[in-house]
């Protein structure tokens, strides 16, 4: 591949670049400086404005509300909405879901909840992981038992991002219990208004509010919000994983974090700052930088085999495991640069990057787990990159 963006790419980072200068704060807060209430108010206002340029889903086709963009267009969006630390998108919706529903889902139910993502108008969450059924999520026991009319709904998720702020969850759920078991389970598109549910909050290490425990007592799902044939969902589950793995989001973000962090040192050196001016930290900062480097191209070579009609299973899996794994090697560098100032937080006179650098290093764990722990990454790269048997 070419690794080089073509003409109309780069006018389009510029345009991006442009909006986000004139229309986002300037300069944009950490996450960490702003409550869980006011990062979700800034969420959905800039959601609207990038829905009325059509950029929340500029890679969907048109006849569905997209713009029918490359996916190396997409890439540039994300990259740079990720590096700039600016919220308002729905990767539930947008990335995951609704490419998964243009493979999978009837003409209504595309007809019905395609058009609100396209115009950021509902949040998404994914019912995936329970208690005893997270890396082995083919082990999920909440069941769907069919009424004739409607399914029947009992049991509960964990680690539900953004569920008690979701409109809409993509729930898995066992539809037949006696079959093997990924045979057995059903995909459905559940209101999260529905009675019987109970949603309660689970704080992260950062001290966020962004995880959720969900309990299902007794929750009727029509029969019409069944995606795909019934105890076939574990092939549209994967399918969507594949989507959401696939992103740049997390070696951008990487990026994002040397890049303030190498400022701070190099800021600091320039003032005589001793305790900074030290070869092993220049040599962990350039180590970093190629870390950094290898993991954005990885991505771009994942959109790429995207934009040829290439589903990048292994890719993708490769690009989140680096990427991941880089985020949190360059937080961890951090701690050791900043030393004692590392974990003092933003309300501190004396704090670094506005405690940015420890709020990071606290949040890269969940980076490592979420999406299929870097263990299951590293088992799809071998099973279908290296062919080696399971076993």
């Amino acid at each position: 591949m070419d690794f080089r963006f073509s003409l109309e790419d780069e006018r389009f980072r510029t345009e991006l670049l442009l909006f986000l200068k004139s229309d986002t704060p300037q300069p944009m807060p950490f996450p960490g400086n702003m409550t869980d209430e006011q990062e979700w108010k800034l969420t959905t206002v800039i959601r609207r404005k990038l829905a009325e340029k059509g950029w929340l889903t500029m890679n969907w086709p048109k006849s569905y509300g997209g713009q029918d963009a490359s996916s190396i267009r997409s890439l540039i969006f994300n990259e740079e909405m990720s590096y700039h630390l600016i919220p308002g998108r729905d990767v539930f919706g947008s990335r995951m879901l609704g490419p998964t529903l243009m493979i999978y889902g009837s003409e209504e139910q595309k007809e019905e909840f395609l058009p609100p993502i396209s115009e950021g108008r509902v949040q998404w969450c994914q019912g995936y992981s329970e208690p005893e059924s997270g890396s082995d999520l083919a082990s999920l026991r909440t069941q769907a038992e069919d009424m004739g009319d409607h399914y029947l709904v009992n049991g509960g998720k964990v680690w539900t991002s953004m569920a008690h702020k979701a409109d809409w969850m993509m729930l898995l759920a066992r539809t037949n219990p006696t079959a093997p078991k990924h045979r057995g389970i059903s995909f459905f598109l559940l209101d999260m208004r529905t009675h019987g549910i109970e949603i309660k909050p689970i704080i992260n290490m950062a001290g966020r509010h962004e995880f959720n425990q969900i309990f299902f007592d007794n929750v009727r799902i029509p029969k019409d919000k069944l995606v795909g044939e019934e105890g076939q969902g574990w092939y549209v589950a994967v399918t969507l994983l594949d989507f959401e793995r696939s992103g740049i989001d997390y070696a951008a973000q990487a990026k994002r974090l040397l890049d303030d962090l190498t400022g701070y040192v190099i800021k600091a050196q320039e003032a005589g700052n001793h305790r900074l001016s030290k070869w092993w930290i220049n040599d962990l900062l350039a180590k970093l930088y190629i870390d950094t480097e290898v993991a954005k191209l990885i991505s771009y070579r994942t959109a790429w085999l995207q934009s040829q009609h290439i589903v990048p299973t292994k890719e993708a899996s490769m690009s989140k495991v680096f990427g991941s794994e880089t985020f949190q090697k360059v937080a961890a560098a951090g701690l050791k640069i900043l030393g004692l100032y590392a974990p003092l937080t933003s309300d501190d006179d004396h704090s670094a990057l506005s405690g940015y650098v420890q709020e990071c290093w606290r949040y890269s764990f969940m980076n490592t787990i979420a999406a299929g722990t870097s263990e299951i990454q590293r088992n799809i790269i071998a099973n279908r990159g290296l062919k080696l048997p399971r076993n």
